[in-house]
């Protein structure tokens, strides 16, 4: 059984690569002895695959070398949907949208290739402004390198997660598309202003 229920799912890759290209920054999982590692990094989805490349000191590193299980989470806009907004007969709920992958990890070994997948990955974050350029003849990349693990992830089942009110009417489903768009555009600042 699926969770949530079927009418919160979405099942075409292509809305989940698109959350994936929006939301690089993923919650990566292995598991090891009952025992979960999970690292925060950005991935890049090329042809299928998950490309990134991760610490090599980070104790994680030693379980996407060899085929090994993962599981990926990316995390699109979310935001708490008040009665207020749906009509005073409605319940509070929240609103999200993730992305849920699995797959296995491999190793990428050959240094070049894991050079170019960062000069690659910085392209791809810097879009579409490209105001910074990653030389890939840089020689602080021949030291960096050293120091990092590329890894890459072929995707054997994806989920999609799109909790919208989708069992509500078009109406009240617009109502909280527009709080999900007005909550994440102004919660930031507060939550900013109130960390740092």
């Amino acid at each position: 059984m699926s969770y949530p229920p079927n009418i919160h799912q979405d099942s075409d890759k292509h809305h989940m690569i698109k959350v994936m290209n929006h939301y690089p920054l993923a919650t990566l999982i292995s598991i090891k002895d009952n025992v979960p590692f999970i690292t925060h990094l950005p991935l890049i989805y090329n042809s299928g695959k998950l490309i990134g490349h991760i610490d090599k000191n980070n104790p994680h590193a030693q379980l996407l070398c060899k085929d090994n299980a993962v599981t990926v989470i990316f995390s699109g806009p979310d935001c708490y949907i008040s009665p207020n907004i749906m009509g005073a007969k409605e319940l509070p709920t929240w609103n999200y949208i993730k992305v849920h992958i699995q797959g296995t990890a491999s190793e990428i070994e050959n240094e070049n290739a894991v050079k170019q997948s960062m000069v690659d990955m910085t392209a791809f974050l810097e879009e579409p402004e490209h105001a910074y350029v990653l030389d890939y003849h840089n020689p602080k990349m021949d030291q960096f390198v050293n120091y990092v693990m590329g890894f890459e992830i072929d995707i054997l089942q994806w989920e999609g997660k799109f909790k919208l009110s989708q069992n509500k009417s078009a109406e009240k489903q617009d109502l909280a598309k527009q709080q999900l768009i007005s909550f994440n555009k102004t919660s930031i600042k507060p939550f900013l202003d109130k960390v740092f």
